[in-house]
């Protein structure tokens, strides 16, 4: 098995989330930005520095929200994935902007970013990470560091 770790922000301001659109090897959706750690990084770091890459907003994060993993079973990763699963651990952390201006990622996995309405989120098509994000943000106290066992 394969082992990925990533990190991500949920950024919510005035009633909006801050999203990236994934497009990848013909597979596409709505996702909190972030994404895989580089080189000697931690979490937090990469959270900044994908939430920078993926929207043009410099980010401060508040409170680590939880760790999740995803399975990818063989057949389901893109092709050159050498035949096995992938097991994706994401860091979520509760973040907010800092400075900058919206920007859409050029030469990444995402082609857009934008700020949507907490009500429009049911009609796009947004990765089950949207939804794990917002429940760990609803859950956890404004303050306080939770990890999951």
């Amino acid at each position: 098995m394969d082992f990925r770790i990533a990190a991500y922000g949920v950024i919510i301001r005035d009633g909006r989330i801050l999203l990236s659109h994934w497009n990848e090897h013909g597979r596409n959706g709505w996702t909190l930005p972030g994404g895989g750690l580089e080189g000697a990084e931690n979490p937090s770091q990469t959270a900044i520095r994908e939430i920078f890459e993926e929207t043009g907003y410099h980010a401060g994060l508040e409170v680590l929200l939880g760790i999740d993993n995803h399975i990818i079973a063989a057949h389901s990763r893109q092709p050159g994935a050498a035949g096995r699963p992938l097991n994706t651990i994401r860091v979520v952390y509760r973040a907010h902007i800092i400075s900058g201006e919206l920007a859409h990622e050029r030469g990444g996995s995402s082609d857009e970013a934008r700020w949507v309405p907490l009500e429009e989120l049911k009609s796009l098509k947004t990765v089950e990470l949207v939804r794990i994000g917002l429940a760990l943000n609803e859950t956890r106290p404004p303050n306080g560091i939770l990890i999951e066992r």
